[in-house]
């Protein structure tokens, strides 16, 4: 009879391909096309984890944060017919972000909540945290508010897990 650890590697590969598989299933279903019924974003996406109204239309927020890297924004117009959807944890979406102008109100609307909400002693602000991944590497993005919750900074960081009992 073989030690039990040597069944564990092909225990989690099995896990592993499964996950795989799923999230391989998750990417092949094809978008919803313009004009959607909001009723039909509800069915393929769930309930959102925040509704933001636009004016005259609506966005459906669907954040992974804290412990996701994820945001998918779901536009709405007047009619609650699909406009867009699209992932905002991205490079080209954080340059969006304008220092002096947006503030936090802008930055939850268009990102949404953050995984955190920080106080560092060299900031006299809080600094909202946001999860994503760049490829391979986990990361973080810093939004740096001033008392007045205007975005003064902001800035981008690797994600180092902490593995505790590491030999």
């Amino acid at each position: 009879m073989l030690p039990r650890k040597q069944f564990r590697p092909a225990a989690m590969s099995t896990v592993s391909v499964i996950a795989t598989l799923a999230l391989l299933a998750g990417c092949a279903t094809p978008p919803l096309p313009a004009g959607a019924p909001r009723d039909e974003v509800v069915a393929r996406y769930g309930s959102p984890t925040a509704v933001v109204p636009l004016g005259s239309s609506s966005r459906l927020q669907y954040s992974q944060q804290p412990a996701g890297q994820s945001v998918l924004m779901v536009d709405l117009d007047a009619d609650g017919r699909l406009v867009s959807a699209q992932q905002v944890m991205n490079p080209a979406a954080f340059k969006r972000v304008v220092v002096g102008s947006w503030t936090r109100q802008d930055v939850e609307r268009e990102f949404g909540r953050p995984a955190m909400l920080d106080r560092v002693a060299s900031w006299p602000g809080d600094v909202m945290t946001y999860r994503w991944l760049d490829v391979n590497q986990d990361m973080f993005f810093f939004v740096y508010l001033d008392a007045a919750n205007v975005v003064q900074r902001t800035g981008q960081g690797m994600e180092i897990p902490i593995k505790t009992n590491d030999n």
